[in-house]
């Protein structure tokens, strides 16, 4: 199991500090709950990776767009978060400094792998990026052609955002996908707000102008 395999036998509070117990992780903030990990707090490590866990492995199959290839590397990006600990500074926001060892990571893999990757491609049962719904299950009120014509245009998206330049589809990702506001992409990034801006406006328009036909 992850967390277990990641736990040295020798680690307690007691060796490190001691930090009163947060008896609801959920009112505490990402950073404090990560200063607790960096204590030794195991049940505090446990709780990030379940909470990022499906959003992490989320960011790297748009990366990756390989099932397989995007779970190891979201038990990566917690393996180094575990390895990192008591190096780690709430001096920025927890996310920004997941999402950078996050994207690290996928920029890497995706240069290792530019030739091997397969085409872009849509699952039946993989929900629409705007409507949530999946092809498997479509709309009761879309005909045949239609569906048809939503699967193309989900196809057509996902192709034109893996070809954007890496740190355009880095952000496009972050934005869209994840729901990043601009201050978080920018500290990911290491950009200033408005080149981060600046960046997606030309991402978008680019997508905007290869995908008007299906606008």
């Amino acid at each position: 199991m992850l967390m277990s395999a990641m736990t040295p036998a020798t680690t307690s509070p007691a060796t490190v500090g001691f930090v009163p117990p947060v008896t609801s992780p959920e009112s505490a903030s990402d950073a404090e709950i990560m200063l607790r990990v960096k204590t030794g707090d195991q049940q505090a490590f446990d709780y990030l990776v379940q909470k990022y866990r499906r959003p992490l492995v989320s960011f790297m199959y748009r990366m990756a767009r390989n099932t397989a290839a995007a779970e190891d590397l979201a038990q990566e990006v917690f393996l180094r978060v575990y390895r990192s600990r008591e190096s780690y500074e709430a001096s920025a926001k927890f996310t920004t400094w997941l999402y950078r060892i996050a994207t690290n990571l996928a920029v890497n893999h995706a240069r290792d792998t530019r030739h091997e990757r397969p085409e872009v491609q849509v699952s039946l049962d993989e929900p629409d990026d705007d409507t949530g719904t999946t092809l498997e299950l479509p709309d009761g009120n879309l005909t045949a052609e239609q569906a048809m014509v939503r699967r193309e245009r989900m196809l057509a998206i996902r192709s034109k955002v893996e070809a954007l330049p890496e740190q355009q589809k880095l952000a496009v990702i972050m934005h869209k996908y994840q729901q990043m506001d601009y201050k978080q992409i920018a500290d990911v990034l290491k950009k200033s707000e408005s080149a981060t801006k600046s960046l997606l406006f030309r991402a978008y328009e680019t997508l905007r102008e290869q995908l008007k036909e299906f606008v």
